[in-house]
């Protein structure tokens, strides 16, 4: 590429294994586990060890979550501030038999109930972070968080549920893939749910996408637009699975880069002799998410379908977002917290390791994008926050030491996001702390209908509570995180505002340092099809369908002979 000079930095030298050590116990507490555990990150499952986990297919999920409600005991929380997405008031909040039972002023406490005293506290739903990778196989290796470890380190940072990926393989079956990582998610701490990519198209596809929609609760589809051949849709595929999330009542979510620009950009790149980190964001530059946004959202709108774009990172992106919510469209859009905080400049630091480590995609972007995202995130334009949560340690991350295309993609971060978003958007005014609230956890709810189950502070709702102080501080380390991985985007930052007490099912989950998380205590959470915003698309469909065939005599005149 002319005019580029190539990043010089001494060569990564450490060993490719990886530890296999672990940063939190591989069997469950009564007593919890320790909130501060030595910086080692463990090894990836390998892969032969990952097989024939699927549940039993004639197994029913309710049949599961029924199994798994455990938690009986009363908690009491007075003397805080609840705060929700469209409230903030003292009360007290009671929890019973893992939902919340009332909501007001000098509640008392039933015989046996465990009292909270969370003066100067705030009392809000758990976070939702609705965009994880949980031990993902990819790129040649598997991501190094499991499901167990990932969904403790959320909550010792106030996230009470995470909605993970499905990803089948090229020709795989939708229904073996989900039935695998359902398998997987059976230790997972907290609750948690499923989207399913659909990565191929043929007759069973379509027909595994009724199955999950009708018998296991998904009610989303991940296409993804990058990775050209992997996992990448080309625009037939995306047709045809739009077409079926019509049919069903499902919101198609979209991974936003022009998968064919991405590729070619690549070769460009290493060949112009860019092979460290510092090339990743020259092949997927902001046109190259902008371009494949608006494709996206044309798409859905020549369909009739609402559309979820995940982690949104470009102005050109949210450009498209904005132009489409401005006509009418029904089209949501997701940030992660590190686009929000972190620039490209990363990338051009001198040490490997730190510029490998935030190899993700999309990259991080200029800095003046930040400004616009949050912009957007202000005005509505953004709905959802999340983190695109896929760790991978130094020694995975230094199978691209060579070349930057084979550093495996994904950064960590599930257990800072509450923090980092209160301290820079609560913190600096951008946001109020109910609109904390709708984007970390209540927006989330909506979109994929489990509101007011989840994202609520309401009787009846579950009790995943997080007691939030918006004073405290802490600053972020790999030192002290619980999430399993050697490095951490935040390093060093300090923040202002942390989770205390955080409550998943009514029980105590994380309590002033200490992890308290169980193993195998997070429920599967169905999501129904047609959220109110689709019985609203369905509608606009109907009205909007074309008049009937113009009736006309028929045409008796001569006809040209085509040879």
């Amino acid at each position: 590429m002319p005019g580029l000079v190539a990043l010089l930095r001494a060569p990564y030298t450490a060993s490719c294994s990886v530890n296999a050590g672990s940063r939190l116990p591989s069997r469950a507490s009564s007593r919890g586990i320790s909130a501060r555990r030595s910086a080692v990150c463990a090894g990836a499952t390998p892969r032969s060890q990952q097989q024939n986990l699927k549940l039993s297919a004639g197994r029913s999920s309710r049949s599961r979550s029924s199994a798994l409600w455990v938690s009986s005991a009363a908690v009491l929380i007075k003397g805080g501030t609840v705060v929700t997405h469209d409230e903030e008031r003292a009360a007290d909040v009671l929890c019973v038999d893992g939902l919340i039972a009332a909501v007001g002023v000098n509640l008392e406490a039933p015989a046996g109930a465990r009292v909270i005293d969370a003066d100067g506290l705030l009392v809000m739903p758990g976070g939702i972070d609705p965009h994880t990778h949980m031990e993902l196989p990819f790129m040649g290796t598997v991501a190094s968080e499991d499901f167990y470890t990932g969904t403790s380190a959320a909550a010792a940072g106030g996230t009470t549920m995470i909605i993970d990926f499905v990803i089948p393989a090229p020709q795989q079956n939708l229904l073996e893939a989900y039935h695998t990582w359902r398998g997987w998610a059976e230790k997972s701490a907290c609750d948690y749910s499923f989207h399913v990519a659909v990565t191929w198209w043929d007759q069973s596809v379509s027909d595994d996408m009724g199955t999950l929609s009708r018998d296991f609760g998904v009610n989303s589809f991940k296409h993804f637009m990058a990775y050209k051949n992997a996992i990448m849709c080309d625009d037939e595929t995306l047709v045809n699975s739009f077409t079926r999330c019509n049919e069903l009542g499902a919101i198609p979510t979209v991974h936003a880069e022009n998968g064919e620009l991405v590729y070619q950009l690549q070769k460009q790149v290493f060949d112009a002799g860019f092979t460290g980190p510092e090339g990743h964001p020259m092949s997927r530059p902001p046109e190259v998410e902008g371009e494949a946004a608006n494709s996206a959202i044309r798409i859905a709108e020549v369909l009739g379908v609402p559309l979820y774009l995940v982690h949104t990172s470009t102005e050109d992106a949210l450009e498209a977002v904005k132009r489409a919510r401005g006509e009418g469209q029904r089209v949501f859009a997701e940030v992660l917290a590190q686009h929000l905080v972190i620039d490209d400049s990363v990338y051009r630091n001198p040490d490997w390791g730190f510029a490998a480590h935030h190899v993700m995609s999309p990259p991080f972007r200029p800095k003046e994008h930040q400004k616009l995202l949050w912009q957007g995130l202000q005005a509505g334009h953004i709905h959802t926050t999340a983190t695109d949560h896929c760790c991978f340690c130094t020694p995975q991350k230094a199978m691209g030491k060579d070349d930057f295309r084979k550093i495996p993609n994904g950064t960590g971060g599930v257990e800072d996001r509450m923090s980092v978003l209160w301290h820079h958007g609560v913190g600096t005014g951008r946001l109020t702390p109910s609109e904390f609230v709708a984007v970390t956890s209540t927006n989330a709810a909506k979109i994929f209908n489990i509101f007011p189950r989840k994202g609520a502070i309401a009787p009846g709702a579950d009790a995943d509570l997080v007691l939030w102080d918006p004073k405290g501080t802490r600053t972020i380390s790999a030192k002290t995180h619980h999430q399993k991985i050697d490095f951490n985007v935040y390093e060093g930052m300090e923040v202002t505002g942390l989770a205390v007490y955080t409550l998943s099912q009514g029980a105590v989950v994380y309590e002033r340092g200490e992890l308290k998380t169980v193993r195998g205590k997070g429920r599967y959470v169905e999501r129904p099809c047609y959220p109110p915003y689709w019985k609203n698309q369905a509608l606009r469909n109907s009205l909007g369908a074309p008049e009937g065939p113009v009736l006309r005599a028929p045409y008796t005149g001569p006809v040209a002979n085509v040879k």
